[in-house]
């Protein structure tokens, strides 16, 4: 299996799965890069699996679903809030793409019908979780709909997968994550590393998309959060950080 980050629109982040010549798209905000990038790695797209409803994730589906694609996946929570969609899931339930699974994990918090994909196994690659704007590298989605007990919880559950697992998330926030993970948590010196790490990609052009789950055990302070009470704390103070 290969996963191609795709960038859309400001700094948005969709993705092809791919499995063979058989391609699944998550989070089309646009859908001409996405049909680009299966041009250019000679794949066709099956299947759109959508993380949630906001615009800048789901913007592509309706042209999608106009040049042929009909399966469109998303929570039960967004089937009226997404064009098209042809299959409700819930917590538990899997898709799959010509033979390889993924585990649908419900995260609600930064909107209620949140959810990501886990692929526990990928061939030969670690696994891999599509997390939309629920965990980013080094931060998390601000709360639109959920409470921060919600969210919390999610953050628990996807900070639970295995270490290796690596994480594709929605946006390219990271270093500006980083920049508030340093001076929320100054005594913690994996933070400084990662920031030279990551300020490598970024100045080669890189994207900063995979992370991991054990990266973000490390570094991300709202994974890092004991309680959804400090958890709390520390999104409100990010909430107005500059």
């Amino acid at each position: 299996m290969r996963i191609v980050p795709v960038p859309c629109l400001k700094d948005n982040y969709a993705y092809l799965v791919i499995e063979g010549e058989h391609a699944a798209v998550v989070d089309p905000g646009e859908a001409k890069p996405m049909l680009d990038a299966a041009e250019r790695e000679g794949v066709t797209i099956e299947q759109i699996w959508c993380t949630h409803h906001h615009p800048d994730h789901v913007g592509g589906v309706r042209a999608l679903v106009d040049h042929g694609i009909s399966a469109v996946i998303a929570h039960a929570h967004d089937t009226s809030r997404i064009d098209h969609v042809s299959r409700a899931v819930e917590d538990g339930d899997t898709v799959e793409l010509h033979g390889r699974r993924a585990r649908v994990l419900h995260n609600p918090g930064h909107t209620l019908g949140a959810i990501s994909f886990y692929f526990e196994d990928c061939g030969a690659e670690p696994g891999a979780v599509f997390t939309g704007d629920t965990l980013f590298s080094a931060g998390c989605g601000r709360l639109f709909e959920g409470t921060a007990a919600m969210m919390h919880a999610s953050l628990v559950k996807l900070a639970s997968l295995p270490a290796d697992v690596r994480v594709f998330f929605g946006h390219e926030y990271t270093e500006a994550n980083l920049r508030f993970a340093v001076v929320v948590e100054p005594d913690n010196h994996a933070i400084p590393a990662r920031v030279r790490d990551v300020s490598a990609l970024r100045a080669r052009g890189e994207a900063s998309t995979p992370s991991t789950v054990g990266i973000e055990r490390e570094t991300n302070p709202f994974v890092r959060a004991p309680d959804a009470e400090t958890f709390a704390a520390l999104r409100a103070r990010k909430d107005t950080f500059r």
